[in-house]
């Protein structure tokens, strides 16, 4: 089924303009004339053919549906069907409003799905690289237990959450990642520019020349003559490591490693366990089974070695176990969250510890990125000014020996 664009008058003689879902161009005007529309002109893109398996079309590549445009969608929709409009009614709308181009025509054939009788989750289900696991659970869970619209409301403080913990990771390593770019660009203009004319002179005296300017002069010789063996090196490099990690035990050890790491390992183990226990709490909170809850929240975690230890932990748990146990058994998580959640089992509230400990770790993640960023600036200054000494070192020993030399 193509997906085309269309003009035309509605009942009134305005102008109507949308997109609609048929399987040729007389088709799509016959359904625009059921629907009170007069179609004027019917066009498709001829760089796309819509796959409905997939959502994607070729033309539609490079255009990314972002989790802020889910977000958006979702919170609107849960105002219109909280507001009571049926789940058409409400689809129409949000193609109206949706402002992405990929998402509109999303919705759309998720509309055409549901008018022809699927469920707004089957629907959504055949656009996994759209939504995810996770939200097509909660849409069935909410269709089911005739609560969709605080499903809805749930699913948006979720991906609202993770947008603002993933804005504030950005915005706090910018100056960082700012400053060390500017710095790395000044540094290669004075060694490929600057530095090998002063040097020349230099080589022109023919005297014997101070250990800090022949590395000087080591160095910019190399990037002059070999930069590309450089580039080749570091491409190689990040190709063979992105080859190793798509196996599954290259992922397993990249991921273990990563973990491991002084300071960013113990801020992803936080972050992911962040993730991992507000998944986890909206989902039971929704009413969806434990152990398929796990299996949703150990999806969302996107690390191997983690996803092993909730893994062994949801095998506990049909044999019998708390959940707290084979997660304390892991290593991977910290104390203080299996003792929450142990407690939360023993009163019933598991839910309520769940996000208490989300909410406890979202404060944390935020304390250690403000500390790393405090930190990082300062040691990115003091690299790049220590980069600088040296060269000025390097240009300034032999004049200082000229000098002497001339008296």
């Amino acid at each position: 089924m193509a997906v085309y664009e269309y003009r035309g008058l509605d009942g009134t003689g305005r102008i109507a303009k949308g997109i609609i879902d048929a399987d040729s161009p007389r088709l799509a005007r016959a359904k625009l004339r059921r629907s009170g529309i007069f179609p004027t002109e019917i066009m498709t893109d001829r760089h796309t053919k819509k796959s409905v398996a997939e959502g994607v079309s070729i033309g539609e590549l490079f255009t990314r549906v972002r989790i802020q445009d889910i977000s958006i969608m979702t919170r609107q929709m849960a105002t219109l069907v909280g507001a009571g409009l049926p789940i058409v009614e409400a689809l129409n709308a949000l193609i109206d409003q949706t402002e992405n181009a990929r998402l509109k025509k999303v919705i759309t054939q998720v509309r055409e799905s549901v008018n022809e009788g699927s469920s707004l989750a089957d629907a959504m289900s055949r656009f996994p690289k759209v939504f995810s696991e996770l939200y097509v659970n909660m849409i069935n869970a909410g269709e089911s237990s005739g609560a969709l619209d605080i499903i809805l409301k749930r699913l948006a403080d979720f991906m609202e959450n993770q947008v603002i913990l993933k804005n504030k990771v950005l915005s706090t390593l910018s100056y960082p990642i700012i400053l060390a770019l500017v710095g790395i660009a000044i540094l290669s203009f004075l060694l490929v520019y600057v530095v090998p004319k002063v040097v020349r002179i230099f080589d022109e005296l023919q005297q014997a020349l101070p250990i800090p300017t022949l590395v000087l002069i080591s160095v910019t010789d190399f990037l002059g003559d070999y930069w590309w063996v450089l580039l080749v090196v570091i491409g190689g490099s990040m190709l063979a490591l992105r080859q190793y990690v798509a196996t599954e035990n290259g992922h397993r050890n990249y991921d273990r490693m990563i973990l491991k790491l002084p300071i960013t390992g113990k801020l992803l183990r936080i972050i992911v366990t962040t993730r991992f226990a507000r998944t986890l709490a909206i989902l039971l909170n929704s009413g969806i089974p434990l152990l398929q809850s796990m299996d949703i929240a150990r999806a969302v975690v996107n690390n191997a070695v983690i996803s092993e230890a909730i893994e062994s932990a949801k095998e506990g748990i049909r044999e019998g176990e708390s959940i707290a146990e084979p997660l304390r058994r892991s290593n991977i998580f910290p104390s203080m969250v299996t003792h929450m959640i142990a407690v939360g089992e023993k009163t019933g509230e598991l839910e309520q510890m769940l996000f208490k400990v989300s909410e406890a770790y979202d404060n944390e993640v935020e304390t250690i990125i403000s500390r790393m960023t405090s930190l990082l600036g300062p040691f990115v200054i003091l690299v790049l000014g220590g980069i600088v000494l040296f060269i000025v070192l390097a240009i300034l020993l032999p004049m200082f020996e000229m000098n002497q030399i001339i008296r």
